[in-house]
């Protein structure tokens, strides 16, 4: 499964859906992409690496919120950096509100 991801908008209950994301990771000291794509109607992204582990390695995962807050977002963009160390499947969701946001690891 690799590394997934999923948004629920706290302030609505609701998934957000059509948000942009990237994935990068960190080799050398400089980021490169690896994935990217936009959230389903559940809020969910499956796709963002071929099936499979992840290779190990430091990822960042962007959300553009602007795109799903609108122009006075005051929070534009949402980035997360983790590690992944293992073989297991690594789920980032993102709870996000008008006003702020967490993050934790889901499986």
């Amino acid at each position: 499964m690799g590394i997934t991801t999923h948004i629920l908008d706290t302030a609505t209950g609701r998934p957000a859906a059509r948000v942009p994301v990237q994935l990068e990771r960190l080799e050398a000291g400089v980021w490169h992409p690896v994935g990217s794509g936009e959230t389903d109607d559940d809020g969910r992204l499956r796709t963002l690496l071929p099936p499979g582990p992840a290779p190990h390695g430091t990822y960042r995962i962007r959300f553009d919120t602007r795109a799903y807050l609108g122009a006075g977002a005051f929070f534009p963009a949402v980035q997360i950096e983790f590690v992944v160390s293992d073989d297991r499947h690594h789920h980032v969701p993102l709870l996000l509100s008008p006003f702020g946001y967490s993050t934790y690891r889901g499986s």
